[in-house]
């Protein structure tokens, strides 16, 4: 039986291919219906197969409670969503394919060895960076409207008191 052609598998296959980029990459099959992408053998990315629906598992220390806001994001199953690792799952709509990258690239991080990580670019990325913008936000129905812009205020930086000295030492009395 042919499998379906899905409008997700370019988006499958550009995924793939960024992942494979990465110092050390390789595919994994642990199981039918995934090509995973590993890294000495660690799995870094979970994805499907194309004509399966879209879905991803990564590895994320830094920006997992961030994804987890998104509606489409759960923790892993198996018990791997307790150590930071989160699955999205994208039906109808296409993936944003920006997010998932920064996903791939801060799961890689996390899974490779030191010596390839040093390879890279300068990281990790600040975690400002995983969260989408505003946009991103309301299509994924994360915020149901734009928050108003609010002027800043700066307070003054509260003063601190003066370093009480401490009290001078009275000598022991003489013994007899």
């Amino acid at each position: 039986m042919a499998k379906q052609k899905l409008a997700s598998d370019a988006i499958v296959k550009e995924l793939r291919a960024i992942g494979l980029a990465y110092p050390g990459a390789s595919i994994k099959s642990s199981w039918p219906g995934h090509e995973d992408l590993a890294v000495n053998d660690k799995t870094f990315a979970y994805l499907t197969i194309e004509g399966e629906p879209f879905r991803i598992s990564c590895k994320l220390p830094s920006s997992s409670h961030v994804a987890l806001m998104l509606p489409c994001v759960k923790p892993t199953e198996y018990g791997l969503g307790t150590s930071g690792w989160v699955t999205a799952e994208f039906s109808d709509e296409l993936p944003p394919v920006d997010l998932l990258t920064q996903w791939i690239d801060e799961s890689y991080r996390a899974q490779a060895p030191k010596k390839l990580v040093a390879q890279l670019a300068p990281g990790p990325r600040p975690l400002s960076r995983y969260m989408p913008d505003i946009r991103t936000q309301l299509a994924l129905g994360l915020v149901l409207e734009e928050p108003a812009r609010k002027a800043s205020a700066k307070k003054p930086a509260p003063k601190k008191p003066a370093p009480k000295k401490p009290a001078p030492k009275k000598p022991a009395p003489k013994r007899k």
